[in-house]
């Protein structure tokens, strides 16, 4: 496989220079040209499909909190801009909207896993999102040159929302999308812009609603009709044992999907994102990734390589 590949390269490229400075090396241990004119030829056949292809990323607030991490996958995300691919970032932002809530002496109230979201509980989230967390992420990429620009999704009527409710119950102003303002994308990626999303949508009259990031990444992805949608945690991917954290399902076949939750395999909170991933295919998207943002050179890796680290989903 093209990660083995490039893995055997790259450690042999270690042998090569540290056995440059020992005399006594042996000179069998030297990188095969071969094998890493392979490796190159594979990296750069992947490079170029995505070239000119939108990506849509989804970054989790979970990973927001970890600078380390942050700072490694935004420049990933710039990497992917220079390299010719089309990137569209939307955030979350849950762990600041609750740090800001506390602060306000707000409690959070969760229906069905859904946050409740009355009038006080929405201007603090449109507040974070937009006006906080939106604008560090712009500043941070552009820094590294991606030439991003931050939306909210009210911006002309960037996602339509209607209100949403979970399973019979009211959830306040959560809202689920209805339309997609492609254009007003398009038109940003066609000058040269690395969209920057926040999920808070917007109904024919004005009203702002909480909608879910991973919904509203799907919204896009779907409606731009994207070549992947990759989502970014602090979760590998599709666990065959939950106790083995490298029992990661490299692919799986939306097909496969109700059998996997029937078994139990995929339960709990990898239930509603695996569905995410099921409803972003059936709208057109060509893959969709679920991977670990704290991992070292993660997105790429899902991208560029046959077999990434995460779960790959698709028809």
């Amino acid at each position: 496989m093209m990660k083995k590949k490039a893995t055997n390269v790259i450690e042999m490229e270690k042998k090569r220079t540290v056995n440059a400075s020992t005399p006594s090396a042996e000179s069998s241990q030297a990188a095969d040209p071969a094998e890493i004119q392979q490796a190159l030829k594979q990296a750069l056949e992947n490079i170029q499909a995505y070239y000119g292809k939108t990506v849509v990323i989804k970054l989790g607030g979970s990973t927001l909190t970890e600078p380390e991490a942050m700072t490694q996958f935004l420049q990933e995300v710039a990497d992917l801009k220079a390299a010719g691919v089309f990137p569209v970032l939307v955030h979350g932002g849950g762990p600041a909207i609750n740090q800001m809530l506390k602060k306000l002496n707000i409690d959070p109230t969760f229906v069905n896993g859904l946050r409740y979201t009355d009038e006080a509980t929405m201007e603090v989230v449109e507040m974070v999102l937009s006006g906080k967390v939106n604008p560090d992420l712009v500043y941070r990429l552009n820094k590294l040159g991606a030439k991003a620009i931050g939306l909210n999704g009210k911006d002309c009527n960037l996602l339509r929302a209607q209100k949403k409710n979970s399973n019979g119950q009211d959830i306040g102003l959560v809202g689920e999308i209805i339309q997609v303002n492609t254009m007003l994308i398009e038109s940003l990626i066609n000058q040269g812009y690395l969209p920057v999303v926040s999920p808070v949508g917007v109904d024919e009259v004005g009203q702002s609603y909480n909608v879910n990031a991973d919904y509203a990444a799907v919204a896009i992805a779907g409606a731009l009709k994207a070549k992947k949608l990759v989502f970014v945690s602090d979760v590998s991917g599709v666990l065959k044992d939950k106790n083995d954290k490298e029992s990661v399902i490299p692919r799986l076949s939306v097909k496969d999907v109700p059998d996997l939750v029937a078994q139990n395999v995929i339960s709990d909170g990898m239930v509603p994102k695996v569905d995410c991933c099921v409803t972003a295919v059936h709208q057109g998207v060509e893959s969709v990734f679920i991977t670990d943002g704290k991992k070292e050179h993660g997105l790429l890796l899902d991208l560029f390589e046959e077999d990434g680290d995460g779960t790959r989903v698709e028809a």
